[in-house]
């Protein structure tokens, strides 16, 4: 088990990896293409509504609910009922989200009214936010219809992962970051406003990932014909299942889009801002959290069918274990080093070194909750596996109270940082609450050679924070240097932070057999 999880892991990190250089590259052009301007503003805002339901459909809600059931059902070894099964669930997913991009096609003026309140009220008004508004309504016709694509490839890609074939799942975001890359290259001067580009990239990047899996689906045999089947009682299963694990592990999806709308009354450029740093926090987040997290769901699930509740907690255990050791430094990289990067994969064309570091002052308040964030991914599993929705849905709800009071307190004296403040607040607030719960019901305690092997890395880390602060350069060398000069301290930087962090996890004891998952009969 041990091999084939961090095997698995592997394939999907390597996957994810190939996915986020692209979204990086897809990032770089939009960022030359458009900067920090009102149009990148707009842009951002409605991608960003379809991409909250894209997480909560194929990283959140669904996924969570979806494989526990499906692993039941796979246990069963009758492959018709999980062919009728397949095309129940498909049937009646398909059936919800037609309804759901139909209603926000049509309704993207409400939409946009309701989540860049304070462009729809300078429209009222005459302001100056007023031709954001009506570009939001109109952009979001376009990038909305990919909430159906997407939650298809959801469930096909939940399908085929709990079938253990993880690389195609992993794989597809690919598909899209090439896309909106190619339509942001070819289209951008055939627009008025070269926005529209990026938006028919994010359609045509849906249809394309959707059809991408199809043969995948039919050398696997779970290609079926969809059937309504809402009174299914399996099917039903999973909308019970479903529909409070919306507020559970995407609730950070939801504070970030709070944060937009909140932002929306903030010095144009914010959301920009906001949207430039928390890429770079998805960045690791995806490269590890998400993987992590996407091959442990499946494992766990068995495990508890099996009642095998001591294996359960172990395999819990290698999965705090493995996002710890990468989120912990990879956080302390973000912090330090949030400008340079910034300015080394940005500053080109419309984005400026103001906005690099502009963005960079948001991406270290973010980074302050990425190992939470991470704990999140992988510690929320632990409740959808036993399927057990409703106390992520507590703990969601009161997150989500959290980072509302969080806002408000810091968004008036720290504005758009604020906002990234709180997110990692309430964050960190959330995975508290999972730990604790785990830890006092007997389901998942860090066993006593986990709390050495975290200490291990946070001493690495340290190590890492002092290298990297020793060989820096000041803010003014680097506006001084040229792209390749900077480029090149970035990558010695990192390098000899990650190298420095890896001799002090040698030397303090950590080898290979510290990365496996421990076995358990019981």
């Amino acid at each position: 088990m041990s091999k084939k999880l961090l095997k698995s892991g592997a394939i999907v990190s390597v996957m994810t990896l190939i996915s986020r250089v692209l979204g990086l590259v897809r990032d770089i052009v939009v960022a030359n293409l458009l900067g920090a301007n009102a149009a990148a503003d707009v842009f951002f805002f409605a991608n960003k509504i379809p991409n909250f339901l894209r997480r909560l459909f194929v990283e959140g809600a669904f996924a969570q609910a979806f494989i526990p059931v499906l692993t039941e059902v796979e246990a069963e070894n009758n492959p018709e009922s999980m062919r009728q099964f397949l095309a129940k669930v498909s049937g009646t997913l398909g059936v919800i989200v037609t309804l759901v991009a139909i209603v926000g096609v049509i309704g993207s003026p409400v939409l946009a009214a309701i989540f860049g309140t304070g462009w729809f009220l300078d429209y009222l008004n005459g302001g100056d936010g007023a031709s954001k508004y009506v570009l939001a309504s109109t952009m979001l016709k376009i990038t909305f219809p990919y909430i159906f694509f997407i939650t298809l490839v959801g469930l096909s890609g939940a399908i085929l992962n709990t079938l253990n074939r993880f690389a195609v799942a992993a794989f597809t975001p690919v598909l899209l970051n090439i896309i909106i890359i190619l339509c942001a290259l070819i289209l951008h001067e055939r627009f008025s406003e070269p926005a529209y580009a990026l938006a028919w990239g994010v359609f045509l990047g849906g249809l394309t990932q959707l059809l991408f899996q199809i043969p995948f689906l039919l050398r696997a045999g779970v290609l079926v014909r969809p059937q309504w089947g809402w009174h299914d009682p399996k099917v039903s299963k999973v909308r019970k299942l479903m529909i409070p694990a919306l507020f559970g592990v995407s609730v950070s999806q939801i504070n970030l889009l709070l944060d937009t709308l909140i932002a929306s009354f903030l010095v144009t450029g914010s959301i920009s801002w906001l949207y430039y740093s928390d890429r770079l926090l998805e960045f690791p987040l995806g490269l590890f959290g998400i993987a992590i997290a996407t091959v442990i769901l499946p494992t766990l699930s068995r495990d508890f069918v099996s009642a095998k509740a001591g294996q359960f907690a172990a395999n819990m255990d290698w999965a705090v274990r493995m996002v710890s050791v990468l989120g912990i430094p990879a956080a302390g990289g973000l912090i330090l080093l949030a400008e340079p990067i910034l300015l080394v994969l940005f500053q080109r064309g419309e984005f400026t070194a103001e906005t690099a570091y502009m963005a960079s002052l948001s991406l270290m308040a973010y980074a302050c909750g990425l190992l939470s964030f991470m704990l999140v991914k992988v510690l929320a599993p632990g409740f959808y596996s036993r399927q057990d929705t409703k106390t992520p849905v507590k703990y969601g709800i009161w997150t989500m109270a959290a980072n509302m009071v969080f806002n408000l307190v810091l968004a008036v004296p720290f504005g758009y940082i604020g906002l990234a403040a709180a997110t990692a607040l309430s964050g960190t607030l959330n995975a508290f609450l999972l730990y604790q719960n785990l830890h006092r019901n007997g389901v998942f305690k860090m066993r006593s050679a986990t709390l050495i092997f975290l200490l291990r890395v946070l001493l690495g880390t340290l190590a890492m924070v002092a290298v990297i602060l020793w060989l820096n350069e000041s803010r003014e060398v680097w506006a001084a240097f040229t792209l390749a000069e900077q480029s090149l301290l970035l990558v010695k930087l990192i390098s000899a932070g990650v190298t420095t962090f890896a001799i002090v996890l040698l030397l303090l004891g950590m080898r290979p057999r510290h990365f496996a998952v421990m076995s358990v009969d019981a």
